[in-house]
């Protein structure tokens, strides 16, 4: 009997498809690893796998291909090393990288039959979501959070893309919440991981992603306050290494600053007041714990007494000050300062927020967290259970024969959960949203010579003459690039305006007619190409007939009493994630900042006879 002989009578005729199938897999974390022993398991020919991570000691207890010598290496190459000794009739090929380097062209993702989503944050699915619309291969998406997950099937023109659905937007903070009125045991976490930390063993601030710097009427004040106590706390740091700077930052961040903030008194009418710690007193306190740091630190599940967070402040001050200090000592005279970065699985970091955190919470009457619990807050972890990654990567590749078997009247949009009497919840494919900013629009791949084709020969010699726009129309990427009242880039070539290999051109229409709607979005994928000929500047891989936007067709209801109709507008956009439980999008999603961006950007989101295993209408997997 041949290794592949059951999988065969499971698949019949189909199993050449899928022998014969060359696919791509984006991540190779928790439903990656799951995916990949299922695809090499059920013969798939030909895999691709890209990942940019490390394997974590966190990631040990549910990525079952790494092991512990395996900490520090890459995801990618370790994950093909493993499943490769699965079966080894299969084609593995693994890339340590991300997924949105030039290396990944429009040619190169055109090349496969299939692709499988296995990610962790918003912006990369979105990124592979545009690139397989753009190729024209069918992706299935997957996520999990908890003991929820969900798996999509996304075929260009003919369903529903990722974006076609609104997404929840990840949380930042603004600095006023954070540095002045933290009402949550979040708000401290943040204080604690992105201004404290940094601020003495790290970057500045103000590239933490968590902190929402965007100047308004609200932050201003705040801003400015932020950087006087910057100021003074730089100050305090040239205190470094000595053995009074543990008191000299505690007195600051703890006692100074919250004297400060007592002496805005209109703050304090309709709230409760913050309470500074005294550094003798708490010490005091702790000096009467019988247990050392380390036993502290260790005993991470209940929250620490004052006394107990004070003494793992303390010798987490020391221990970072160390490292730091030896890497300064060793560091080259003509390299970058050496820093320190918060990472949830170095204890020394995770001591020192965590230990800064509750003391703060403390100060501000906020309901403090054990160092368990922070560090699944401070790291952003969603929480991950091994069997949901395992049934998610299983509905993957069902959903998967369906596509190769050209059968997606069969496919499902499938989601799991908790629930006792339904565990799946299915519903048929929906086609594209017509106003979806991402695939309700006309895409093609330009080909051009980035340093010579300035935008001015863009708009004129490609939208215009190529495509019959007339002068009202406006060119963005995430800024605002042309429009009619706005020429004063198209001298400049593409490359002098920050356009990349692989970066997406979005071309608005702006004519307003009597008789008609504007043209939807067109985008172009830009390919950077040397052409041989040197009076070649760019190439269209097609032309398109750009179709304009659908109108909105408005309801009519008859009122009983009335015999003139009542014009009804439809509602706006539903989020149908909740109704009745089908629509549940579990999201892995990291938090990131929304920055505001102009206007112009703004409004580009305006805009047969097989044996299978099917999952059947009714929600129960059978064989056909």
């Amino acid at each position: 009997m041949s290794r592949d002989t059951h999988v065969k009578e499971s698949l019949g005729d189909l199993y050449n498809a899928i022998a014969k199938a060359r696919v791509l897999m984006v991540g190779a974390g928790g439903i990656g690893c799951e995916l990949l022993k299922n695809l090499t398991l059920s013969g798939f020919g030909e895999v691709h796998i890209v990942d940019l991570d490390t394997i974590d000691l966190s990631n040990l207890n549910r990525q079952f291909l790494f092991g512990h010598e395996h900490i520090k290496k890459s995801k990618a190459l370790v994950s093909k090393d493993t499943a490769s000794k699965f079966n080894p009739n299969v084609k593995l090929i693994a890339y340590h990288a991300n997924i949105k380097d030039p290396q990944f062209s429009i040619g190169w993702f055109k090349s496969f039959d299939l692709v499988f989503n296995a990610l962790d944050n918003l912006d990369a699915r979105r990124y592979v979501n545009k690139m397989c619309l753009t190729a024209e291969v069918p992706l299935i998406e997957s996520g999990t959070t908890g003991f929820n997950g969900q798996v999509q099937v996304i075929v260009n023109g003919r369903t529903e893309c990722y974006d076609c659905n609104p997404k929840e937007i990840p949380k930042s903070f603004p600095v006023c919440t954070i540095r002045t009125t933290p009402s949550q045991p979040i708000h401290c976490i943040v204080w604690a991981k992105s201004y404290l930390f940094s601020q003495i063993f790290g970057i500045d601030e103000d590239d933490s992603p968590e902190l929402d710097n965007s100047v308004n009427a609200e932050n201003a004040s705040e801003i400015e306050n932020l950087r006087r106590e910057v100021a003074e706390l730089k100050t305090v740091k040239d205190a470094f290494g000595t053995p009074e700077f543990v008191k000299l930052v505690f007195e600051k961040v703890f006692k100074i600053d919250i004297d400060r903030l007592l002496s805005m008194e209109e703050a304090w009418k309709h709230r409760k007041k913050p309470i500074p710690l005294m550094f003798d007193d708490v010490k005091q306190k702790a000096d009467e714990v019988l247990e050392t740091p380390s036993q502290v630190a260790a005993n991470d599940q209940p929250v620490w007494s004052l006394a107990e967070d004070f003494i793992i402040f303390s010798d987490s001050v020391e221990r970072l000050s160390k490292r730091l200090t030896e890497a300064q000592q060793s560091a080259k005279p003509d390299g970058p300062a050496p820093i320190l970065t918060f990472d949830k699985d170095d204890d020394d970091t995770l001591d020192f927020v965590a230990a800064a955190a509750n003391l703060r919470s403390y100060i501000f009457g906020i309901e403090q967290k054990s160092k368990f619990d922070i560090k699944q807050m401070a790291g952003n972890i969603i929480p991950a259970i091994a069997t949901t990654n395992a049934i998610i990567a299983g509905v993957c590749v069902l959903q998967s024969f369906k596509v190769l078997n050209n059968d997606l009247e069969h496919a499902k949009a499938v989601f799991l959960s908790r629930q006792p009497e339904r565990i799946f919840s299915t519903e048929s494919l929906q086609p594209p949203n017509p106003e979806c900013s991402v695939c309700s629009i006309a895409r093609t791949e330009l080909k051009v010579d980035l340093s010579k084709l300035t935008l001015g020969q863009l708009v004129e010699d490609v939208v215009k003459a190529k495509f019959g726009y007339s002068e009202e129309l406006s060119v963005v990427t995430s800024n605002l690039l042309y429009d009619a009242d706005f020429d004063d880039n198209v001298d400049k070539t593409l490359a002098d305006l920050g356009i990349a290999d692989q970066s997406f051109v979005t071309v608005i229409d702006d004519e307003e007619l009597e008789d008609s709607t504007p043209r939807v979005n067109l985008e172009f994928l830009i390919s950077e190409t040397k052409f041989e000929d040197k009076s070649l500047l760019f190439e269209l891989a097609s032309v398109l007939d750009v179709p304009r936007r659908p109108v909105k067709v408005e309801e009519e209801a008859v009122d009983d009493d009335d015999e003139e109709p009542i014009t009804i507008a439809p509602p706006p956009p539903v989020d149908t994630s909740a109704v009745n439980g089908r629509k549940r999008k579990a999201e892995d999603d990291e938090i990131e900042e929304i920055s505001e961006v102009d206007a112009k950007r703004t409004r580009v989101g305006e805009q047969n006879g097989h044996d299978v295993i099917l999952l059947d209408d009714d929600e129960t997997i059978e064989i056909d």
